[in-house]
């Protein structure tokens, strides 16, 4: 179970570059005009082999002072609410305003980790400037530079520090699969559970975001067991003016970390947008397996290639990782349900397979003879034995003579082999290369 971590603190004092550096992508945009992160960031970080997934509460709030001050105690509230670690982000240049201290007395009062990140800190004049920050009575406090990196490493290790010690999960004597309805709101998640239940379980409105929570239940039909999630919509923030967004978003978070499946739900009428790929990419980072249902198709206007051709588009999408089952279903009339609970379920299986350890020399030692990994400054590279490891995602390891050598393309040669030969359809698969 992954740890959360919430990036909070007042408008353009660097959460967005700092949470762009955690994820080591430009994900979220930057600029020197307050109140530019519009929709909810998140991503996945790692640091000293801890994962943690990292959200970016910046809020665009507009109107006079007080609406600007209710809108910052929101988001800190939210985030208090569901984050195991607090990153109050502040700015030297301009020292403690009364933004500042709203947020910091909020967060004297909560019993989680809270660390005072002072950014823009790259001299020894902006050190003792930074001095200043002990007044807010939040303890000590780490000096750092997003733009330029310096001082995250420090920051980093403090987090991973304030990390909580989780509990091992108690093994229960039947652990039922765990697949989880996500997708943008309104999507038809919940219609897409009651249809499968075969009774009202969720509430179903037109309107977007009807459902707040990540809801557990047991199914038991048709000769499958599972616990079925139904999530809260992950929206855009510029679509929506509630605070309850930002819960849905890091409930949704937590859903994707927790499950073995995701079904992403997606709308026939407005097709495979950003929020679905975001989504899609967040279940792959965690390396879940992930299934795509195409929903509301009996709304579409059909001719004798539109399933290809949507399909394609969508895997155009979702390139490299393009091995994905996607089913065009309707929970309204229910057409195709039972195919898509197959899907999962097959889905699942492919994620809990294990290669025997002599068969899968057998098979792909001799794909590698047939075209071995190029040679570099005139050097060969050698594979000589590969096997599985035993993990619970997919994970391959080939030993090589020269490891270094083995470059990104002919990983993904290898795992085109494997996914050619096994059906590891709708699961992501790491290669490693390591040194004999």
């Amino acid at each position: 179970m992954n740890n959360i971590v919430a990036i909070v603190g007042r408008p353009n004092v660097g959460k967005s570059t700092l949470f762009n550096r955690l994820i080591q992508r430009r994900e979220a945009i930057v600029d020197s005009v307050s109140g530019v992160t519009r929709d909810r960031n998140y991503g996945k970080s790692e640091w000293n082999g801890k994962e943690f997934s990292v959200i970016d509460t910046g809020g665009y709030i507009r109107g006079s002072d007080d609406v600007f001050e209710g809108e910052i105690r929101k988001q800190v509230e939210l985030a208090i609410d569901e984050a195991d670690v607090i990153i109050f982000v502040v700015d030297v240049e301009e020292g403690i305003t009364p933004m500042d201290d709203v947020v910091a007395r909020l967060l004297r009062k909560v019993t989680k980790p809270v660390l005072l990140a002072v950014n823009k800190v790259d001299n020894a004049m902006r050190e003792k400037d930074a001095l200043e920050f002990y007044n807010l009575g939040l303890g000590e406090y780490y000096t750092f530079a997003s733009i330029s990196g310096s001082g995250t490493g420090d920051l980093l290790d403090a987090l991973i520090e304030a990390f909580p010690v989780k509990p091992e999960p108690v093994q229960e004597e039947v652990v039922l699969p765990r697949f989880a309805v996500v997708g943008r709101p309104n999507a038809g998640k919940s219609s897409f559970i009651n249809a499968l239940i075969g009774k009202e379980r969720f509430m179903v409105t037109d309107i977007a975001g009807t459902t707040r929570d990540a809801i557990d239940t047991k199914f038991d039909r048709f000769g499958f067991e599972f616990n079925l999630v139904d999530t809260a919509g992950i929206r855009r923030k510029a679509k929506v003016k509630e605070d309850l967004e930002f819960y849905s978003v890091m409930r949704s978070v937590r859903a994707i970390e927790h499950a073995d499946i995701c079904i992403l739900v997606i709308d026939a009428t407005r097709g495979f947008e950003g929020q679905d790929q975001s989504i899609f990419w967040l279940a792959e980072k965690n390396r879940k397996g992930v299934v795509i249902l195409v929903n509301k198709w009996d709304l579409v206007e059909k001719d004798t290639m539109s399933t290809r051709d949507y399909e394609e588009k969508i895997k155009k999408e979702l390139m490299p990782f393009t091995d994905v089952p996607i089913l065009f279903v309707s929970a309204l009339t229910k057409q195709r349900l039972l195919k898509a609970l197959e899907a999962t379920v097959q889905v699942y299986e492919n994620r809990q397979q294990r290669i025997p350890t002599s068969k899968f020399n057998e098979f792909m030692l001799k794909v590698i003879e047939a075209y071995p990994p190029p040679a570099t400054k005139g050097k060969y590279v050698k594979i000589k034995y590969c096997m599985q490891l035993p993990t619970q995602t997919p994970q391959f390891v080939f030993f090589a003579n020269m490891p270094q050598y083995v470059k990104e393309p002919y990983k993904r040669y290898l795992e085109n082999k494997i996914r050619e030969n096994w059906d590891f359809s709708g699961v992501p698969i790491d290669i490693y290369i390591r040194e004999k």
